[in-house]
């Protein structure tokens, strides 16, 4: 596993498998939505408190790469490491299962930033993840 600006360590329940017994394809964006909003808290910011101040930090696109399978009870890590690409943030995410560290999942995200209704160049994002971003 390489590394990571930002990791988390979770679980699959069973409710998020399909009938084939594997996580359903779209649990796999939940996950990263999941860690991405972690990752905000993990630099203080929350998200439900930049919308009341009128900031909306959203989803412009979603690449994802399906690889291997997690299954019910398997532990996995989603880690984050981001870039810039002019006024959007990209969240490179990968999805590895605990165990045998097998990449399950590659995802990428581009993300906007909406100030009380107009799209911003993204300042809020240096402010906010600066250490991270050079």
């Amino acid at each position: 596993m390489k590394q990571y600006m930002f990791s988390i360590e979770m679980k699959v329940r069973d409710y998020e498998c399909d009938l084939q017994g594997v996580v359903n394809n779209a649990n796999y964006q939940h996950y990263m939505e999941h860690a991405r909003h972690e990752f905000l808290e993990s630099v203080g910011v929350n998200f439900g408190k930049l919308h009341d101040d009128g900031i909306d930090a959203m989803v412009a696109k979603v690449t994802i790469q399906y690889k291997e399978s997690l299954r019910s009870g398997d532990r996995y890590i989603v880690g984050i490491n981001i870039e810039r690409d002019g006024a959007k943030l990209v969240f490179n995410q990968d999805i590895y299962r605990v165990g045998d560290n097998k990449l399950c999942t590659r995802g990428k995200i581009e993300s906007i930033l909406v100030d009380h209704g107009k799209l911003t160049r993204g300042e809020l994002f240096d402010e906010v993840f600066a250490k991270y971003l050079k």
